[in-house]
């Protein structure tokens, strides 16, 4: 085993994946050469439609005619381990080939069942993840962006004391900043064969802007997944989302509400990050997306019916009736994470 370390989890310093989601709600700046997702310029007309909103305007999105209809043909782009750079040791593996395309890849084969996986940028924003024991490839996004990274895996000895089993140290330069919001992920995971990238799609029909699909895919979110209080207060740490099951189920967390979300539009090519953070002093996970035109929107569309105001699918879904010991006011959104 390599050196013996000692990892204290602390919540604030632990990513999502180890921090229970439980005290949830019922639920920057980007630049690239574009989303992808739309198909003409349409950001004088969009950054109207955002101004009116934020104004509280109770009118939906309304496309511009002139522009040509999206093409809603999902684009899932899949993450692979294929081999070409990597680090291991006492059955930890981590793929780092596609740095470039924003990602890393890791799994465990071995008897340990406590695993973690830390992804450090330039000695300081830092990300902690579980990995589970005997499973497929599961892959983790280089969120800080370009710089240089350090990422390693962990075996636990007993209690909080870890020892190392192996680690990369690498430069990344991304081809595309937007990669690692556009890319499936370990906490919002997805497939060509996945359902809903085929309900994004389906939601996505018709639609002449990005902002369409943002909204269309929004309003059937909260109209159609409630607000899960069991599983809110019985989650367990180490709880991963998964799409399908929210969608089928039509319940979830605030974790499940953003990770669906994030991945209807990264299938239809709009970047989206599934934040993690504190709505007024609750945990809590929501989405930041890009608009092609105007840039990343936050803190700022979303649509519970009749007004915009925060694009927060958990909130919105629960509306008049969410908890604000859960949730906050709304008005107090720090970002602590994005995957």
């Amino acid at each position: 085993m390599g050196k013996k370390i000692r990892v204290f989890i602390l919540c604030i310093v632990l990513m999502a994946s180890t921090i229970l989601l439980s005290a949830c709600g019922g639920s920057g700046s980007g630049s690239s050469t574009g989303s992808g997702g739309s198909s003409g310029n349409i950001g004088s007309a969009i950054s109207n439609t955002i101004s009116n909103i934020g104004g509280g305007s109770k009118d939906t999105v309304q496309d511009d005619a002139s522009l040509p209809l999206r093409d809603t043909t999902p684009k899932v782009l899949e993450n692979t381990a294929p081999g070409t750079k990597t680090a291991t040791g006492n059955g930890a593996v981590i793929d780092y080939s596609n740095i470039s395309d924003g990602y890393i890849m890791a799994k465990y084969d071995g008897s340990n069942p406590k695993i973690k996986l830390q992804i450090t940028r330039d000695g300081d924003s830092t990300y902690t993840y579980d990995v589970a024991p005997n499973q497929d490839y599961a892959g983790f996004p280089l969120s800080a962006g370009d710089g240089s990274y350090t990422v390693a895996m962990f075996l636990n000895i007993e209690g909080d004391s870890y020892s190392q089993a192996c680690a990369a140290t690498f430069q990344v330069t991304m081809t595309d900043q937007f990669s690692p919001f556009l890319r499936p992920n370990q906490y919002s995971n997805f497939t060509s064969s996945t359902n809903a990238v085929a309900k994004a799609a389906e939601l996505a029909q018709g639609s002449r802007s990005d902002l369409k699909v943002v909204e269309n895919c929004f309003v059937f979110i909260i109209g159609n997944v409630t607000y899960d209080y069991d599983l809110a207060n019985n989650v367990q740490s180490g709880y991963i989302p998964d799409v399908d099951r929210t969608l089928s189920t039509g319940k979830g967390i605030c974790f499940d509400y953003a990770s669906l979300m994030a991945c209807m539009l990264r299938s239809q090519s709009i970047p989206c990050k599934l934040v993690v953070g504190y709505a007024g002093t609750a945990y809590h996970a929501w989405i930041s997306v890009y608009v092609d035109g105007v840039g990343w929107v936050a803190n700022m569309i979303q649509f519970n019916g009749d007004t915009w105001t925060l694009m927060d699918p958990t909130f919105a879904a629960n509306g008049d009736k969410s908890d604000p010991n859960l949730v906050g006011d709304g008005t107090t959104y720090n970002p602590v994470y994005y995957y």
